[in-house]
């Protein structure tokens, strides 16, 4: 399994000229914003799935999926997609599961100048159609001639990308990326104080040590950071591609199991509900906090509905 964080594509962290375009169109109305995202979706899934099937690297199907991150610790806006795809795929008459070296996904060089293509070439043609609104900073780009000088050192410039899997597996990837599918923007907790019309948060300043930090900002201008992540409605920020699309995912995914030779997953059996203590002959579990110590039966609690009917939070309540 091969991941990213803070990139625009699947195992790739790209440090790109995709950071000065964004800030740049702060401006941009909603529809435009949402319309490059759409467009950074579109390129970063052509990109791994063009690349991957080119018989001269991988030679095969793969399949993934991303998810929009569209802020930084501090609030700005930052659009970049996180990315999770399986280190290999199907082969093209799907009689073989062709895996990458352990080392080595993809190319990054022709990663990044093939995503740099396709998204400089779809903003372009949105620039023509009108979809884009140029109000403010972005008013001068209007001018053929200024857009033009914009997307020239764009096109120059060699867009890096940074691949490597996953540090510690599949599985801390997956709870990194978890919380963010259903958050926006900032948690509860990191809200520490509203006084006298400024709001104070904490942060991490992943460029010192990952250090804890206090930012204080006016209300509206902590309210402004904080709507420039609320996504359209019905807009998507999750989304599957190639062996993971809806369309085809369980028979595809039903020929990878049979070519990896693992078991289709069943449903875990429910545990009993048992209210006696283990018998003393039987080892107690391992503490799975320290994998040191033994666990110590002491009761069993049983479900009592009527006790937490009152607690239950409103739908839609993000505790994250």
């Amino acid at each position: 399994m091969w991941s990213s964080f803070q990139g625009s594509t699947l195992n790739v962290l790209l440090r790109d000229p995709l950071e000065r375009i964004f800030s740049f169109f702060l401006s941009l109305s909603a529809i435009s914003r949402e319309l490059i995202q759409h467009s950074d979706f579109q390129a970063v899934a052509e990109t791994l799935l063009t690349v991957a099937r080119d018989p001269h690297h991988l030679g095969a199907e793969i399949g993934f999926l991303a998810v929009l991150h569209t802020w930084g610790q501090t609030l700005h806006h930052h659009p970049h997609l996180h990315c999770v795809v399986p280190g290999g795929g199907l082969s093209p008459d799907g009689t073989q599961w062709r895996a990458c070296r352990p080392t080595f996904f993809l190319p990054v060089r022709v990663l990044s100048r093939v995503f740099r293509r396709l998204f400089l070439t779809g903003l372009p043609q949105a620039y023509t159609a009108g979809a884009l609104t140029l109000e403010g900073r972005c008013h001068p780009l209007t001018e053929h001639a200024r857009w033009q000088q914009f997307l020239n050192p764009l096109r120059a410039t060699e867009w890096v990308v940074y691949a490597k899997p996953p540090v510690g597996g599949p599985g801390p990837v997956l709870k990194y990326l978890a919380r963010y599918t259903h958050r926006v923007a900032s948690s509860n907790r990191r809200l520490l104080a509203l006084e006298d019309g400024r709001v104070t948060f904490r942060w991490k300043d992943y460029a010192h040590g990952n250090r804890h930090r206090l930012m204080t900002l006016d209300a509206v201008e902590f309210i402004r950071r904080f709507l420039l992540h609320i996504l359209p409605a019905g807009f998507q920020r999750l989304r599957h591609y190639g062996l993971l699309a809806n369309r085809g995912r369980q028979a595809k995914l039903k020929r990878c199991r049979v070519l990896l030779q693992q078991p289709v997953s069943a449903t875990p059996p429910v545990s009993p509900d048992t209210t006696a203590a283990p018998a003393p002959d039987q080892p107690a579990p391992v503490c799975p906090a320290c994998q040191r110590g033994r666990m110590c039966w002491v009761q069993t609690l049983r479900l009592q509905p009527e006790l937490f009917a009152g607690w239950m939070q409103p739908p839609g309540w993000n505790t994250s």
